[in-house]
Protein backbone atom coordinates (compact mmCIF):
# COMPACT_ATOMS: atom_id res chain seq x y z
CA UNK A 1 0.00 0.00 0.00
CA UNK A 2 2.90 2.47 0.77
CA UNK A 3 4.21 1.84 -2.31
CA UNK A 4 1.48 2.20 -4.64
CA UNK A 5 0.95 5.63 -2.50
CA UNK A 6 4.65 6.58 -3.10
CA UNK A 7 3.89 5.82 -7.00
CA UNK A 8 0.57 7.96 -7.00
CA UNK A 9 2.79 10.90 -5.62
CA UNK A 10 5.50 10.50 -7.85
CA UNK A 11 2.71 9.98 -10.58
CA UNK A 12 1.43 13.40 -9.52
CA UNK A 13 4.83 15.13 -9.21
CA UNK A 14 5.52 14.18 -12.71
CA UNK A 15 1.99 15.73 -13.71
CA UNK A 16 2.94 19.12 -11.97
CA UNK A 17 5.85 19.41 -13.15
CA UNK A 18 5.47 18.99 -16.73
CA UNK A 19 2.52 21.54 -16.74
CA UNK A 20 4.94 23.83 -14.97
CA UNK A 21 7.28 23.43 -17.49
CA UNK A 22 5.28 23.11 -20.41
CA UNK A 23 3.23 26.73 -19.11
CA UNK A 24 7.03 28.20 -18.58
CA UNK A 25 7.96 27.45 -21.94
CA UNK A 26 5.14 28.44 -23.99
CA UNK A 27 2.14 26.14 -23.33
CA UNK A 28 -0.93 28.71 -23.67
CA UNK A 29 1.70 31.30 -23.26
CA UNK A 30 1.34 35.48 -23.77
CA UNK A 31 2.76 36.91 -26.82
CA UNK A 32 4.91 39.30 -24.30
CA UNK A 33 7.18 36.70 -23.07
CA UNK A 34 8.00 35.28 -26.83
CA UNK A 35 8.71 32.03 -26.11
CA UNK A 36 12.43 31.74 -25.97
CA UNK A 37 13.18 32.68 -29.57
CA UNK A 38 16.53 33.46 -30.46
CA UNK A 39 15.89 35.74 -33.50
CA UNK A 40 17.88 35.43 -37.17
CA UNK A 41 19.92 36.92 -38.81
CA UNK A 42 19.42 38.40 -42.75
CA UNK A 43 22.05 39.35 -45.63
CA UNK A 44 21.42 42.41 -46.71
CA UNK A 45 23.89 43.73 -49.16
CA UNK A 46 27.17 41.94 -49.82
CA UNK A 47 28.79 45.18 -50.31
CA UNK A 48 28.06 48.62 -48.92
CA UNK A 49 31.31 50.00 -50.47
CA UNK A 50 32.15 52.00 -47.38
CA UNK A 51 32.61 50.87 -43.50
CA UNK A 52 30.01 51.78 -41.52
CA UNK A 53 32.02 53.39 -38.99
CA UNK A 54 29.40 56.28 -38.36
CA UNK A 55 25.52 55.17 -38.73
CA UNK A 56 22.50 57.08 -37.98
CA UNK A 57 19.00 56.59 -38.77
CA UNK A 58 17.17 59.49 -40.43
CA UNK A 59 13.39 60.23 -40.18
CA UNK A 60 13.10 59.58 -44.00
CA UNK A 61 13.50 55.92 -43.61
CA UNK A 62 17.25 56.10 -44.71
CA UNK A 63 20.39 55.32 -42.80
CA UNK A 64 23.67 57.41 -43.41
CA UNK A 65 27.01 55.71 -42.90
CA UNK A 66 30.50 56.91 -43.61
CA UNK A 67 33.96 56.17 -42.34
CA UNK A 68 37.38 57.67 -42.36
CA UNK A 69 38.37 59.47 -45.50
CA UNK A 70 41.97 58.30 -44.83
CA UNK A 71 41.24 54.72 -45.25
CA UNK A 72 42.10 54.73 -49.09
CA UNK A 73 39.74 53.85 -51.80
CA UNK A 74 36.49 52.53 -51.03
CA UNK A 75 34.33 50.50 -53.13
CA UNK A 76 32.47 53.53 -54.87
CA UNK A 77 35.01 56.10 -57.02
CA UNK A 78 33.27 59.77 -57.53
CA UNK A 79 33.09 61.19 -61.10
CA UNK A 80 33.44 64.28 -59.23
CA UNK A 81 35.30 65.48 -56.24
CA UNK A 82 33.71 67.65 -53.48
CA UNK A 83 35.16 70.47 -54.84
CA UNK A 84 33.73 70.13 -58.54
CA UNK A 85 36.88 69.21 -60.54
CA UNK A 86 36.35 65.94 -62.45
CA UNK A 87 38.15 62.82 -61.16
CA UNK A 88 40.02 61.56 -64.06
CA UNK A 89 41.77 58.16 -64.87
CA UNK A 90 45.22 59.17 -64.05
CA UNK A 91 47.24 57.04 -61.38
CA UNK A 92 47.11 59.94 -59.12
CA UNK A 93 43.33 60.35 -59.16
CA UNK A 94 43.21 56.87 -59.13
CA UNK A 95 44.78 56.73 -55.54
CA UNK A 96 42.81 59.94 -54.53
CA UNK A 97 40.66 59.67 -51.98
CA UNK A 98 39.22 63.03 -53.21
CA UNK A 99 37.89 61.08 -56.09
CA UNK A 100 36.18 57.74 -54.02
CA UNK A 101 32.57 58.50 -51.88
CA UNK A 102 33.37 57.55 -47.61
CA UNK A 103 30.05 58.02 -46.98
CA UNK A 104 26.82 56.22 -48.33
CA UNK A 105 22.73 56.57 -47.73
CA UNK A 106 21.11 52.89 -47.37
CA UNK A 107 17.25 53.38 -48.56
CA UNK A 108 15.80 50.52 -46.41
CA UNK A 109 12.84 49.90 -48.15
CA UNK A 110 14.75 49.48 -51.67
CA UNK A 111 17.75 47.96 -50.19
CA UNK A 112 20.27 49.81 -51.64
CA UNK A 113 22.98 52.09 -51.46
CA UNK A 114 23.85 56.11 -52.81
CA UNK A 115 27.10 57.52 -52.17
CA UNK A 116 27.51 60.60 -50.89
CA UNK A 117 30.54 63.01 -50.66
CA UNK A 118 32.78 63.93 -47.64
CA UNK A 119 34.82 67.33 -48.06
CA UNK A 120 36.85 66.78 -44.67
CA UNK A 121 38.32 63.64 -42.45
CA UNK A 122 35.13 62.74 -40.23
CA UNK A 123 37.29 59.76 -38.25
CA UNK A 124 36.14 58.91 -34.78
CA UNK A 125 33.81 62.32 -34.77
CA UNK A 126 30.56 63.00 -32.96
CA UNK A 127 27.14 63.82 -34.27
CA UNK A 128 23.05 64.92 -33.42
CA UNK A 129 19.81 65.55 -35.20
CA UNK A 130 18.25 68.80 -34.66
CA UNK A 131 14.93 69.39 -34.05
CA UNK A 132 14.28 69.54 -38.36
CA UNK A 133 15.84 66.58 -38.85
CA UNK A 134 19.45 67.57 -39.59
CA UNK A 135 22.27 65.35 -38.85
CA UNK A 136 24.70 67.69 -37.42
CA UNK A 137 27.95 66.24 -37.36
CA UNK A 138 31.09 67.43 -35.45
CA UNK A 139 35.33 66.92 -35.63
CA UNK A 140 36.97 64.37 -36.87
CA UNK A 141 40.41 63.80 -37.61
CA UNK A 142 43.43 66.50 -39.33
CA UNK A 143 41.79 68.63 -41.19
CA UNK A 144 38.33 67.61 -40.05
CA UNK A 145 39.51 67.77 -36.71
CA UNK A 146 37.50 71.39 -36.12
CA UNK A 147 35.09 71.03 -38.98
CA UNK A 148 31.06 71.35 -38.57
CA UNK A 149 28.91 69.09 -41.04
CA UNK A 150 25.56 69.07 -41.73
CA UNK A 151 23.09 66.48 -43.94
CA UNK A 152 19.80 67.30 -44.40
CA UNK A 153 17.63 63.95 -45.62
CA UNK A 154 15.73 64.27 -48.41
CA UNK A 155 13.26 62.29 -50.58
CA UNK A 156 14.60 63.14 -54.25
CA UNK A 157 17.91 61.41 -53.71
CA UNK A 158 19.63 65.19 -53.85
CA UNK A 159 20.79 65.95 -50.49
CA UNK A 160 24.48 65.88 -49.41
CA UNK A 161 26.85 66.71 -47.09
CA UNK A 162 27.12 70.55 -46.97
CA UNK A 163 29.80 72.25 -44.78
CA UNK A 164 29.02 74.55 -41.86
CA UNK A 165 31.06 77.94 -42.44
CA UNK A 166 31.96 78.49 -38.86
CA UNK A 167 34.65 75.73 -37.51
CA UNK A 168 34.97 74.32 -33.61
CA UNK A 169 36.73 76.70 -31.55
CA UNK A 170 38.70 73.36 -30.61
CA UNK A 171 39.84 70.06 -32.38
CA UNK A 172 37.50 67.41 -31.55
CA UNK A 173 39.13 63.77 -32.26
CA UNK A 174 36.83 60.76 -30.49
CA UNK A 175 34.62 63.34 -28.79
CA UNK A 176 30.85 62.76 -27.87
CA UNK A 177 27.79 65.26 -29.06
CA UNK A 178 24.45 65.95 -27.04
CA UNK A 179 21.66 67.69 -28.08
CA UNK A 180 20.30 70.04 -25.35
CA UNK A 181 16.70 71.15 -24.56
CA UNK A 182 17.13 74.70 -26.17
CA UNK A 183 16.66 74.50 -29.84
CA UNK A 184 18.66 73.23 -31.94
CA UNK A 185 21.31 73.42 -29.44
CA UNK A 186 24.33 71.04 -28.79
CA UNK A 187 26.96 70.12 -26.79
CA UNK A 188 30.01 68.73 -27.82
CA UNK A 189 32.40 67.27 -24.86
CA UNK A 190 36.11 66.38 -24.89
CA UNK A 191 38.63 64.99 -27.49
CA UNK A 192 41.88 63.43 -27.88
CA UNK A 193 43.91 65.59 -25.57
CA UNK A 194 41.26 68.21 -25.26
CA UNK A 195 39.44 68.83 -21.55
CA UNK A 196 37.28 71.09 -22.94
CA UNK A 197 33.13 71.35 -24.12
CA UNK A 198 31.86 73.59 -26.37
CA UNK A 199 28.31 74.63 -27.72
CA UNK A 200 27.11 74.53 -31.71
CA UNK A 201 25.92 75.90 -33.39
CA UNK A 202 28.11 78.78 -33.18
CA UNK A 203 26.07 82.04 -32.66
CA UNK A 204 29.12 84.36 -32.86
CA UNK A 205 32.95 83.87 -34.18
CA UNK A 206 33.56 84.87 -30.29
CA UNK A 207 32.57 81.65 -28.99
CA UNK A 208 34.65 79.71 -27.13
CA UNK A 209 35.38 76.87 -25.69
CA UNK A 210 35.05 75.84 -21.63
CA UNK A 211 37.68 73.76 -19.41
CA UNK A 212 36.23 70.81 -17.83
CA UNK A 213 38.07 69.50 -15.23
CA UNK A 214 36.64 66.48 -14.67
CA UNK A 215 37.86 65.48 -17.99
CA UNK A 216 41.79 66.48 -16.70
CA UNK A 217 40.85 64.03 -13.52
CA UNK A 218 39.51 60.84 -15.66
CA UNK A 219 42.58 61.17 -17.93
CA UNK A 220 45.10 58.22 -18.43
CA UNK A 221 47.63 58.64 -20.24
CA UNK A 222 49.80 55.44 -20.11
CA UNK A 223 46.36 53.86 -21.64
CA UNK A 224 45.34 56.11 -24.45
CA UNK A 225 42.76 58.36 -22.15
CA UNK A 226 40.05 56.03 -21.38
CA UNK A 227 38.08 59.08 -20.88
CA UNK A 228 37.47 59.79 -25.05
CA UNK A 229 33.85 59.17 -26.54
CA UNK A 230 32.24 59.87 -23.42
CA UNK A 231 29.30 58.66 -22.44
CA UNK A 232 26.42 61.36 -22.15
CA UNK A 233 22.75 61.33 -20.79
CA UNK A 234 20.31 63.51 -20.54
CA UNK A 235 18.50 64.10 -16.84
CA UNK A 236 15.24 64.45 -17.26
CA UNK A 237 15.74 68.19 -14.03
CA UNK A 238 18.23 68.96 -17.59
CA UNK A 239 21.68 68.77 -15.98
CA UNK A 240 24.21 66.37 -17.94
CA UNK A 241 25.25 63.17 -16.90
CA UNK A 242 28.80 62.79 -17.91
CA UNK A 243 30.95 59.54 -17.65
CA UNK A 244 34.27 59.24 -18.21
CA UNK A 245 36.79 55.98 -17.77
CA UNK A 246 34.90 54.79 -14.46
CA UNK A 247 33.73 58.23 -13.05
CA UNK A 248 30.60 60.08 -13.35
CA UNK A 249 29.46 63.63 -12.65
CA UNK A 250 26.05 65.50 -12.79
CA UNK A 251 26.51 68.73 -14.61
CA UNK A 252 25.25 72.18 -15.21
CA UNK A 253 25.73 73.48 -18.41
CA UNK A 254 24.22 76.06 -18.30
CA UNK A 255 25.82 77.62 -14.75
CA UNK A 256 29.21 75.74 -15.84
CA UNK A 257 28.72 73.66 -12.31
CA UNK A 258 28.95 69.89 -11.14
CA UNK A 259 25.50 69.40 -9.54
CA UNK A 260 26.93 65.77 -8.05
CA UNK A 261 29.81 63.23 -7.75
CA UNK A 262 28.55 60.17 -8.08
CA UNK A 263 30.19 56.64 -6.72
CA UNK A 264 33.24 55.43 -8.56
CA UNK A 265 31.86 52.04 -10.48
CA UNK A 266 33.40 49.18 -8.47
CA UNK A 267 35.79 46.91 -10.18
CA UNK A 268 39.20 47.40 -12.44
CA UNK A 269 38.89 48.20 -16.03
CA UNK A 270 37.79 51.23 -18.11
CA UNK A 271 34.55 51.80 -19.96
CA UNK A 272 35.94 54.65 -22.34
CA UNK A 273 37.36 54.88 -25.68
CA UNK A 274 40.04 52.77 -25.71
CA UNK A 275 38.69 50.30 -23.66
CA UNK A 276 35.05 50.90 -25.28
CA UNK A 277 32.52 49.76 -23.23
CA UNK A 278 29.06 51.31 -23.98
CA UNK A 279 25.72 52.44 -21.99
CA UNK A 280 21.99 53.13 -22.03
CA UNK A 281 19.29 55.52 -20.11
CA UNK A 282 16.82 53.23 -19.31
CA UNK A 283 13.30 54.30 -20.69
CA UNK A 284 11.73 57.05 -18.91
CA UNK A 285 7.89 56.13 -18.01
CA UNK A 286 5.28 58.35 -17.58
CA UNK A 287 4.22 56.63 -14.56
CA UNK A 288 6.80 58.36 -12.48
CA UNK A 289 6.19 61.79 -14.65
CA UNK A 290 9.67 60.51 -16.66
CA UNK A 291 11.34 62.06 -12.94
CA UNK A 292 13.27 58.52 -12.46
CA UNK A 293 16.22 58.33 -14.28
CA UNK A 294 18.77 55.29 -14.46
CA UNK A 295 21.79 54.66 -16.34
CA UNK A 296 23.18 51.39 -17.71
CA UNK A 297 27.39 51.34 -18.14
CA UNK A 298 28.42 47.16 -19.87
CA UNK A 299 31.44 45.70 -20.78
CA UNK A 300 34.61 47.71 -21.24
CA UNK A 301 38.24 46.59 -21.32
CA UNK A 302 40.45 44.95 -18.31
CA UNK A 303 43.37 47.70 -16.44
CA UNK A 304 46.62 47.12 -18.82
CA UNK A 305 44.72 46.36 -21.88
CA UNK A 306 45.36 49.00 -24.57
CA UNK A 307 49.09 48.64 -23.92
CA UNK A 308 48.93 44.56 -23.89
CA UNK A 309 47.24 44.82 -26.97
CA UNK A 310 50.05 46.86 -28.37
CA UNK A 311 52.40 43.94 -27.79
CA UNK A 312 50.16 41.27 -29.18
CA UNK A 313 48.35 40.01 -25.85
CA UNK A 314 44.85 40.34 -25.44
CA UNK A 315 43.96 40.29 -22.13
CA UNK A 316 39.72 39.43 -21.42
CA UNK A 317 37.10 42.67 -21.15
CA UNK A 318 35.43 43.27 -18.93
CA UNK A 319 31.61 40.99 -18.32
CA UNK A 320 30.17 43.52 -15.49
CA UNK A 321 27.46 45.83 -15.90
CA UNK A 322 26.27 48.58 -13.31
CA UNK A 323 23.05 50.02 -13.30
CA UNK A 324 22.69 53.41 -11.16
CA UNK A 325 19.46 55.94 -10.57
CA UNK A 326 20.91 59.51 -11.08
CA UNK A 327 17.37 61.17 -10.13
CA UNK A 328 16.83 61.44 -6.19
CA UNK A 329 19.22 61.72 -2.97
CA UNK A 330 20.92 58.10 -3.17
CA UNK A 331 23.35 56.94 -5.70
CA UNK A 332 24.79 53.28 -5.55
CA UNK A 333 25.86 51.16 -8.76
CA UNK A 334 24.31 47.92 -8.50
CA UNK A 335 26.12 45.43 -10.34
CA UNK A 336 25.37 42.23 -12.17
CA UNK A 337 27.25 40.03 -15.34
CA UNK A 338 27.04 39.74 -19.03
CA UNK A 339 26.95 36.23 -20.23
CA UNK A 340 30.74 36.81 -21.13
CA UNK A 341 33.47 39.98 -21.27
CA UNK A 342 32.55 42.24 -24.24
CA UNK A 343 34.09 45.27 -25.62
CA UNK A 344 33.26 47.40 -28.88
CA UNK A 345 29.62 46.28 -28.32
CA UNK A 346 26.73 48.62 -29.27
CA UNK A 347 23.44 49.13 -26.78
CA UNK A 348 20.11 49.37 -28.42
CA UNK A 349 17.30 50.25 -26.81
CA UNK A 350 14.60 47.66 -28.97
CA UNK A 351 10.83 49.10 -28.93
CA UNK A 352 9.84 46.75 -26.18
CA UNK A 353 11.92 48.38 -23.50
CA UNK A 354 14.48 45.69 -23.65
CA UNK A 355 18.50 46.40 -24.20
CA UNK A 356 20.01 44.83 -27.23
CA UNK A 357 24.01 44.26 -26.86
CA UNK A 358 25.82 43.77 -29.99
CA UNK A 359 28.75 43.59 -32.36
CA UNK A 360 32.11 43.82 -30.27
CA UNK A 361 35.16 41.60 -28.87
CA UNK A 362 35.93 39.27 -25.58
CA UNK A 363 39.64 40.39 -25.72
CA UNK A 364 41.81 43.75 -25.89
CA UNK A 365 41.12 46.82 -26.76
CA UNK A 366 39.98 49.42 -29.07
CA UNK A 367 42.23 50.70 -31.71
CA UNK A 368 44.31 49.29 -35.11
CA UNK A 369 44.91 45.29 -34.66
CA UNK A 370 43.71 45.64 -30.80
CA UNK A 371 41.26 43.18 -30.19
CA UNK A 372 40.81 39.31 -30.92
CA UNK A 373 37.75 36.77 -30.26
CA UNK A 374 34.68 38.30 -31.76
CA UNK A 375 31.54 38.76 -29.78
CA UNK A 376 29.39 36.75 -32.60
CA UNK A 377 26.16 36.09 -30.43
CA UNK A 378 24.27 39.22 -28.92
CA UNK A 379 22.57 39.26 -25.43
CA UNK A 380 19.46 40.34 -24.47
CA UNK A 381 18.48 42.59 -21.36
CA UNK A 382 15.45 42.50 -19.99
CA UNK A 383 15.89 45.47 -17.20
CA UNK A 384 12.28 44.94 -14.87
CA UNK A 385 13.26 40.83 -14.85
CA UNK A 386 14.81 39.88 -11.51
CA UNK A 387 18.06 39.53 -10.76
CA UNK A 388 19.64 36.65 -12.81
CA UNK A 389 16.94 36.52 -15.25
CA UNK A 390 17.60 39.85 -17.35
CA UNK A 391 20.23 38.31 -19.71
CA UNK A 392 19.58 35.83 -22.32
CA UNK A 393 22.04 35.05 -25.31
CA UNK A 394 20.76 34.91 -28.79
CA UNK A 395 21.05 33.68 -32.44
CA UNK A 396 25.05 34.25 -33.47
CA UNK A 397 26.06 35.46 -37.05
CA UNK A 398 29.26 34.30 -38.75
CA UNK A 399 30.68 38.09 -39.59
CA UNK A 400 32.73 39.89 -37.10
CA UNK A 401 31.96 42.97 -35.97
CA UNK A 402 34.41 44.64 -34.01
CA UNK A 403 36.83 47.89 -34.34
CA UNK A 404 34.65 50.07 -36.61
CA UNK A 405 31.35 48.79 -36.56
CA UNK A 406 28.04 50.20 -36.27
CA UNK A 407 24.10 49.31 -35.11
CA UNK A 408 21.06 51.17 -35.38
CA UNK A 409 17.44 50.18 -35.08
CA UNK A 410 14.86 50.46 -38.02
CA UNK A 411 11.25 51.35 -38.03
CA UNK A 412 9.99 48.04 -38.28
CA UNK A 413 12.10 46.56 -35.48
CA UNK A 414 14.71 44.92 -37.34
CA UNK A 415 18.45 45.95 -36.06
CA UNK A 416 20.56 47.18 -38.64
CA UNK A 417 24.52 45.67 -38.14
CA UNK A 418 27.47 47.30 -40.59
CA UNK A 419 31.24 47.76 -40.13
CA UNK A 420 34.46 46.42 -39.46
CA UNK A 421 37.59 47.71 -40.03
CA UNK A 422 40.66 47.27 -37.47
CA UNK A 423 43.00 48.12 -40.52
CA UNK A 424 44.27 51.23 -41.42
CA UNK A 425 43.36 51.09 -44.76
CA UNK A 426 40.87 48.71 -46.55
CA UNK A 427 42.25 45.48 -46.17
CA UNK A 428 40.64 42.32 -47.61
CA UNK A 429 43.42 39.32 -47.98
CA UNK A 430 45.97 38.05 -45.59
CA UNK A 431 44.95 39.30 -42.04
CA UNK A 432 42.71 37.94 -39.22
CA UNK A 433 39.88 40.44 -39.71
CA UNK A 434 39.68 41.40 -42.82
CA UNK A 435 37.67 45.09 -43.37
CA UNK A 436 34.30 44.12 -43.39
CA UNK A 437 31.42 45.63 -46.25
CA UNK A 438 28.53 43.44 -46.00
CA UNK A 439 25.39 44.51 -44.54
CA UNK A 440 23.61 42.81 -42.37
CA UNK A 441 19.91 42.78 -40.08
CA UNK A 442 19.36 41.54 -37.15
CA UNK A 443 15.69 39.90 -36.34
CA UNK A 444 14.85 40.09 -32.74
CA UNK A 445 12.60 37.42 -30.84
CA UNK A 446 9.50 39.55 -31.45
CA UNK A 447 10.02 39.09 -34.81
CA UNK A 448 9.57 35.79 -34.96
CA UNK A 449 6.34 34.04 -37.42
CA UNK A 450 4.19 32.95 -34.36
CA UNK A 451 4.03 36.43 -33.32
CA UNK A 452 2.65 37.95 -36.89
CA UNK A 453 -1.11 38.09 -35.45
CA UNK A 454 -0.13 39.51 -32.49
CA UNK A 455 1.55 42.84 -34.31
CA UNK A 456 -0.02 46.06 -34.38
CA UNK A 457 -0.45 46.82 -38.09
CA UNK A 458 -0.93 50.49 -39.72
CA UNK A 459 -0.36 52.75 -37.80
CA UNK A 460 -1.70 56.42 -38.63
CA UNK A 461 -0.72 59.40 -36.56
CA UNK A 462 -2.98 62.80 -36.36
CA UNK A 463 -2.07 66.34 -34.71
CA UNK A 464 -5.23 68.17 -33.11
CA UNK A 465 -3.60 71.82 -34.18
CA UNK A 466 -0.86 71.44 -36.26
CA UNK A 467 0.49 68.93 -39.40
CA UNK A 468 4.26 70.05 -38.04
CA UNK A 469 3.89 67.83 -34.91
CA UNK A 470 2.81 67.81 -31.51
CA UNK A 471 3.44 70.52 -28.81
CA UNK A 472 4.83 69.23 -25.63
CA UNK A 473 1.90 68.27 -22.98
CA UNK A 474 -0.61 68.16 -25.75
CA UNK A 475 -2.42 65.31 -26.93
CA UNK A 476 -2.34 63.17 -30.14
CA UNK A 477 -4.37 60.45 -31.51
CA UNK A 478 -3.21 57.33 -33.19
CA UNK A 479 -4.87 54.64 -34.98
CA UNK A 480 -3.97 51.12 -35.54
CA UNK A 481 -4.88 47.70 -36.50
CA UNK A 482 -4.84 44.15 -34.53
CA UNK A 483 -5.90 40.87 -36.30
CA UNK A 484 -6.74 40.15 -32.83
CA UNK A 485 -8.10 41.44 -29.29
CA UNK A 486 -5.02 43.41 -27.48
CA UNK A 487 -3.24 41.70 -24.46
CA UNK A 488 -3.51 43.05 -21.61
CA UNK A 489 -0.62 45.09 -21.75
CA UNK A 490 -0.68 47.89 -24.63
CA UNK A 491 2.44 50.49 -24.17
CA UNK A 492 3.03 53.14 -26.83
CA UNK A 493 6.90 54.05 -26.74
CA UNK A 494 8.62 57.25 -28.04
CA UNK A 495 12.28 56.51 -29.42
CA UNK A 496 15.37 58.89 -30.54
CA UNK A 497 17.74 57.13 -32.84
CA UNK A 498 21.17 57.45 -31.91
CA UNK A 499 23.82 58.60 -33.88
CA UNK A 500 26.35 55.73 -33.35
CA UNK A 501 30.01 55.04 -33.67
CA UNK A 502 33.14 53.12 -31.48
CA UNK A 503 30.20 51.65 -29.01
CA UNK A 504 28.67 54.49 -28.76
CA UNK A 505 24.87 55.16 -29.18
CA UNK A 506 24.84 59.49 -28.51
CA UNK A 507 21.56 61.32 -27.95
CA UNK A 508 19.31 57.38 -27.81
CA UNK A 509 16.69 57.53 -25.67
CA UNK A 510 13.56 55.82 -25.27
CA UNK A 511 9.73 57.26 -23.41
CA UNK A 512 6.83 55.19 -22.43
CA UNK A 513 3.79 57.25 -23.24
CA UNK A 514 0.90 57.84 -21.45
CA UNK A 515 -2.75 56.52 -22.99
CA UNK A 516 -5.90 58.40 -21.73
CA UNK A 517 -7.61 56.45 -23.89
CA UNK A 518 -8.05 53.14 -25.82
CA UNK A 519 -10.57 52.13 -28.15
CA UNK A 520 -11.47 49.14 -30.27
CA UNK A 521 -13.64 48.81 -32.73
CA UNK A 522 -15.60 45.91 -34.12
CA UNK A 523 -13.35 45.66 -37.39
CA UNK A 524 -9.99 45.40 -35.48
CA UNK A 525 -8.77 49.06 -36.03
CA UNK A 526 -7.80 50.75 -32.52
CA UNK A 527 -8.00 54.22 -31.75
CA UNK A 528 -5.95 55.94 -28.70
CA UNK A 529 -5.37 59.37 -27.80
CA UNK A 530 -1.61 59.51 -26.16
CA UNK A 531 -0.19 62.62 -24.32
CA UNK A 532 3.57 63.94 -25.53
CA UNK A 533 6.34 64.36 -22.96
CA UNK A 534 6.34 67.15 -20.66
CA UNK A 535 9.22 69.37 -21.97
CA UNK A 536 12.26 68.97 -23.40
CA UNK A 537 14.58 67.98 -20.54
CA UNK A 538 12.29 64.88 -20.78
CA UNK A 539 12.40 65.13 -24.85
CA UNK A 540 14.58 67.35 -26.91
CA UNK A 541 12.59 68.87 -29.66
CA UNK A 542 12.76 66.59 -32.67
CA UNK A 543 11.68 63.35 -34.53
CA UNK A 544 10.77 60.44 -32.40
CA UNK A 545 9.85 56.91 -33.19
CA UNK A 546 6.70 56.15 -32.10
CA UNK A 547 5.99 52.27 -31.82
CA UNK A 548 2.75 50.29 -30.37
CA UNK A 549 3.82 47.39 -28.81
CA UNK A 550 0.95 44.45 -27.68
CA UNK A 551 2.37 42.00 -25.06
CA UNK A 552 5.85 42.41 -25.81
CA UNK A 553 5.02 42.56 -29.74
CA UNK A 554 5.66 45.86 -31.52
CA UNK A 555 4.37 46.78 -34.90
CA UNK A 556 6.06 48.91 -37.51
CA UNK A 557 6.78 52.43 -36.00
CA UNK A 558 5.87 55.93 -37.60
CA UNK A 559 7.77 59.19 -36.75
CA UNK A 560 6.24 61.53 -34.73
CA UNK A 561 7.62 65.12 -33.94
CA UNK A 562 7.54 66.79 -30.40
CA UNK A 563 8.32 70.32 -30.83
CA UNK A 564 7.69 73.82 -28.53
CA UNK A 565 4.42 75.09 -28.34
Amino acid sequence: MAREETLLLVIKFTITTLFLLLHCVGFGVAAGSLGGGKGRWQLLLNNTGVVAMHMALTHHNTVIMFDQTGAGRSGYRLRRRYNGTRCKATHADLDDWSCYAHSVEYNISGNSIRPLRLDTDPWCSSGAFLSNGTLLQTGGYGSGSRKIRYFKPCQNSRCDWKQYKRALHDKRWYASSIMLPENDRLMVVGGREVFTYEFVPKLSSRDKSINLPFLHHTNDRKSGGNNLYPFLHLASDGNLFIFANRDSILFNYRYNRVVKTFPQIPGDGSRNYPSSGSSVILPLDHTNKFQKVEVMVCGGAASGAYRAAEQGRFLNGLSSCGRMVISGNRHKWNMEYMPGPRLLNNMLILPTGHILIINGAKRGSAGYNNAATPSLEPYLYKPKQILGRRFSVLRATKIARMYHSSATVLPDGRVLVAGGNPNNKYTFKNVTYPTELRLQAFLPPYMDEQYHSHRPGNLSISYKNSSDGVAYGKEFSVQFWLGKRPSNVVEFTAYSPPFTTHAVSMNQRMLKLRSTSLVRAKDGWMSAKLEAPPSPNVAPPGYYMLTVVNGGIPGISQWVKFKHA
